[in-house]
């Protein structure tokens, strides 16, 4: 990772620790370099005018202050292009048409240069996906995951059964690159995990989900993890 690449990275994470902060001796575990380096890369992000505190001791370590405005970061050409891939190659997975319309906005305020460098960049990466479920399927599930309201769903079974089912959503899941939607099914009262690609129909209700958790899924695969990367434990 170059330089430049590693102190954006380092602010974002800085970021997202908030108030808590974190030591010297993970950020540089996280970045695969010395103490000494994250050490000046930090004195550097401070004399560049990034709002950084530092706290001696036990439990210390360094943070950004709260409320503080930061500069955008600015991505390079190959971080624009890896967003891209990412998100064309996964046309399938949950609030996809969100992400594409996301990373759009992200190349829209780059900068000229690195904008033009992107797009012949991204000229060189090719992506075969699978179709996207229908919008009208997609919409309505995705909706009751984020408002946690129960989902009327028309779910064709392996042994082509055609059932009706009020759903609360749990969770998303992709497991051999097959999308599911992890609830609790009221038909069956359990937890169940129907292919997104065998819903025929959907509709939201104004019903609220329960108080199911993710807990109640049971244990996930051990390559398992969150979209934000963090295991869970």
């Amino acid at each position: 990772m170059k330089r430049s690449e590693r102190l954006h990275a380092l602010t974002e994470l800085l970021r997202r620790q908030g108030a808590r902060g974190c030591t010297a001796q993970r950020l540089a575990a996280e970045f695969g370099v010395s103490v000494r380096t994250v050490k000046r890369d930090l004195d550097a992000l401070e004399r560049a005018g990034a709002p950084i505190w530092s706290r001696p001791g036990p439990g210390g370590g360094y943070g950004l202050a709260g409320g503080a405005s930061l500069p955008p970061v600015n991505l390079t050409p190959a971080q624009a292009v890896s967003l891209l891939a990412a998100v064309s190659a996964a046309r399938d997975a949950p609030y996809a048409d969100l992400a594409t319309a996301a990373v759009q906005k992200v190349l829209d305020v780059l900068d000229p240069r690195t904008r033009a460098l992107a797009e012949r960049l991204a000229d060189r990466v090719w992506v075969d996906a699978p179709p996207p479920p229908a919008r009208s399927v997609r919409s309505p599930i995705e909706q009751a995951m984020t408002d946690q309201r129960v989902v009327r769903i028309q779910y064709l079974s392996g042994d082509g059964a055609v059932t009706t089912r009020d759903v609360e959503p749990v969770l998303f899941g992709s497991r051999n690159g097959t999308w599911y939607l992890i609830g609790w099914c009221r038909l069956r009262e359990a937890m169940r995990w129907f292919r997104l690609d065998r819903v025929q129909h959907a509709a939201l209700t104004s019903a609220p989900c329960g108080d199911h958790t993710v807990e109640e899924v049971g244990a996930p695969p051990p390559t398992s993890r969150p979209v934000l990367g963090r295991t869970r434990g």
